[in-house]
């Protein structure tokens, strides 16, 4: 009877103040949105994986603003950016950089590549081989470098944006399963409505490209991507929309039409993708909706569709569509 007595209710959790950060989220993407036109998923995806700390692939046809869709986003941002065309020559001290002598010192100093950046853009990653990708993808999932011994750590945030062609296939390797799962999302960027590629002409008649990028006005710091990825971590997520994101994974392992499905690291990005997605909304808590507007990006990379489905038209995102169709939504 004391201890009910005593038993003090509990109080509800303190909401996140998520107001300011709403504002600066919008005025990012309004700030992107002058230079890329009609873009607009494209702009919040590549907003919400560098919330939840993620990496993406970006894929679409050449001339749909992929590689100037990350640059725009680098230049929002006070931090270090870095460039890489990948080529069939590139070998992985490229990118990581290589230890040099140094006669006056008689020892050896390592020289740090241009993967020592915070917001780096892999243009065509499909071109370089195998071994080079292997290494990009080590510091990706690591977040490190190690040569010769010695361990250097990536300064956060540590964001890899990666382009490629999805028709070009010519002196291109493709990316094995497993180290496409190293992304947390795949952006397919489609071509733009008869709108906006007119009112991509009017703004180009009107500018020079140069002039609107570099009129960009950077308006986040790397001490703000660090606070907001600790809001993201910290938005609420009830038990049963941990459970309808469980449900959708594992649904991808046993539907008839995929010979591969996804692995609890998607079960994790989808999480993360939901939770960024909140917080760009202002809420402290993810929604079902949360969850259905990024499986697509999360699980169409991670999931395979078999040869005689894949020949009947149905592709990786068609599957997708239809297991969160079928999958209850938790009320």
């Amino acid at each position: 009877m004391d201890s009910e007595k005593n038993r003090q209710p509990l109080e509800p959790e303190p909401r996140l103040p998520l107001e300011p950060v709403k504002e600066k989220l919008d005025r990012v993407r309004e700030e992107a949105a002058r230079v890329i036109v009609g873009q607009r998923a494209l702009i919040d995806d590549l907003l919400a994986v560098l919330l939840a700390g993620g990496h993406a692939l970006i894929e679409g046809m050449p001339g749909v603003a992929k590689t100037l869709a990350a640059k725009v986003l680098a230049k929002t941002i006070r931090a270090d950016f870095s460039r890489i065309q990948f080529t069939p020559d590139l070998m992985p001290a490229d990118i990581l950089g290589t230890s040099v002598f140094n006669p006056e010192k008689a020892t050896f100093e390592f020289k740090p590549g241009p993967i020592f950046s915070q917001i780096i853009l892999i243009d065509e990653i499909n071109r370089a081989p195998a071994k080079t990708q292997a290494a990009l993808f080590e510091v990706m999932e690591e977040r490190q470098v190690t040569v010769d011994g010695h361990t250097y750590p990536m300064e956060e945030p540590f964001l890899v944006l990666a382009t490629q062609n999805p028709v070009e296939h010519e002196g291109t390797y493709r990316l094995p399963e497993a180290q496409l799962d190293r992304f947390m999302f795949k952006i397919q960027v489609p071509y733009p409505t008869p709108e906006e590629e007119t009112a991509i002409l009017d703004l180009h008649h009107r500018h020079r490209l140069d002039e609107l990028t570099a009129d960009i006005t950077p308006l986040l710091t790397p001490e703000d991507i660090r606070t907001y990825r600790d809001l993201v971590r910290r938005v609420r997520i009830s038990p049963e929309v941990m459970r309808y994101i469980a449900e959708i994974v594992t649904a991808t392992r046993r539907h008839p039409f995929l010979f591969l499905g996804a692995s609890p690291r998607a079960s994790v990005a989808l999480m993360g993708a939901a939770k960024a997605y909140a917080l760009m909304e202002g809420r402290d808590f993810v929604t079902p909706d949360d969850v259905k507007r990024n499986a697509r990006s999360v699980l169409g990379h991670r999931i395979i569709v078999k040869p005689e489905k894949e020949m009947e038209g149905i592709d990786a995102a068609a599957v997708v569509d239809q297991i969160i169709e079928h999958v209850e939504v938790p009320r």
